[in-house]
């Protein structure tokens, strides 16, 4: 996660140094907006809006070490949607309370609240309902285990009823975990309810809030100049053939030839999906697992299969699922991950 921390006063840079100590695990900036001498921290000497609008642009999530109307003041022209917004905290800097303050669940804010509070001593304050109820939140379930989350209202009528003390459904084509909890309902006929599945499904409930685990990876090899469109309507056809979601995927992999093919960056966009890319050599160094190997594709790339093995080196024990199957210039290839879903904890 990359943070900015930015200070007002001199003993709130002393703070911040404390923060970045305690989040060492994090990659930590921090900036001061003081007249006060500081050391180790970067001046803002232009007008805030421009370091807010940047940091909004760059950053997981902003840390504000001075008074909540500063913070407010700073973040509210660019305070846009729950599902791009980084995460808020703002602490006195005395550092005794710290407030989740923006994206508690979504952009991680509640827990980046608590992480800080424990390492420095603080009190953290989070009023989120279902946190302060003690209930599922199923946004905050999403993040942790990687889930895409399918439609936002209904991730809000979801919270609503559980924060009004009614059950929802809860059906799930992966394994659950063995603790379900009491707002949790394993039944497929109720009003609303969660459905967790990475085929194109929408669920049993007539308001279906669906989860989907981005545990594919799409091996992806392509002509030079081939469109984003053509990408597309191939993997279209390959996945509704598999009845599989294209929210299940995480990330698109080829070799580095073609980190400069645009119709692939933009395909990796559209999905929302990392792009990633490896070099020849490292392709060919995989244990071949039954690769469908050319020798034509071997003379211009240097490794005899491209979907396939990249769809493999850039997963975590992975398995292939779908083999190199090819289309207008598009070959593809799918791994799946394992899913194993965490704790749902209220």
């Amino acid at each position: 996660m990359k943070i900015r921390i930015i200070a007002f006063s001199k003993r709130g840079c002393d703070l911040a140094n404390d923060v970045r100590k305690a989040l060492t695990e994090h990659d930590c900036e921090i900036y001061s907006k003081t007249a006060a001498d500081t050391t180790e921290t970067r001046k803002v000497e232009g007008p805030s809006t421009d370091w807010t609008r940047e940091s909004f642009e760059v950053s997981d999530a902003i840390v504000f070490i001075g008074a909540v109307g500063i913070a407010v003041r700073y973040i509210a022209p660019f305070v846009k949607s729950k599902v791009t917004d980084p995460a808020v905290v703002c602490m006195d800097d005395r550092g005794q309370f710290v407030i989740s303050l923006l994206s508690g669940h979504i952009g991680g804010a509640n827990a980046l609240t608590k992480r800080i509070a424990d390492g420095i001593g603080a009190i953290p304050v989070i009023t989120t309902a279902t946190d302060i109820h003690g209930k599922f939140s199923v946004d905050s379930y999403a993040v942790k285990n990687g889930l895409h989350i399918g439609n936002f209202s209904a991730a809000a009528d979801i919270l609503s009823r559980i924060v009004n003390d009614e059950k929802v459904g809860l059906a799930s084509e992966i394994p659950l975990p063995e603790n379900i909890p009491p707002e949790l309902d394993l039944v497929g006929d109720r009003d609303a309810g969660i459905f967790i599945s990475y085929g194109r499904s929408e669920g049993p409930f007539r308001k279906t809030l669906k989860l989907t685990p981005r545990c594919h990876i799409l091996g992806i090899g392509c002509r030079r100049g081939t469109t984003a469109e053509k990408i597309r309507t191939f993997v279209n056809e390959v996945l509704e053939g598999a009845d599989i979601s294209i929210d299940s995927v995480r990330a698109v992999a080829s070799i580095d030839m073609k980190i400069d093919e645009m119709g692939l960056l933009e395909f990796s966009k559209e999905i929302t999906a990392d792009p990633v890319f490896f070099p020849s050599d490292a392709l060919a160094s995989l244990p071949d697992i039954g690769f469908t190997s050319s020798e034509r594709v071997k003379a211009v790339t240097g490794v005899d299969n491209v979907c396939e093995r990249a769809a493999i080196a850039a997963s975590k024990n992975g398995e292939l699922v779908i083999k190199k199957t090819s289309k207008d210039g598009v070959t593809l290839a799918l791994v799946r991950e394992p899913v194993r879903l965490g704790p749902m904890e209220g």
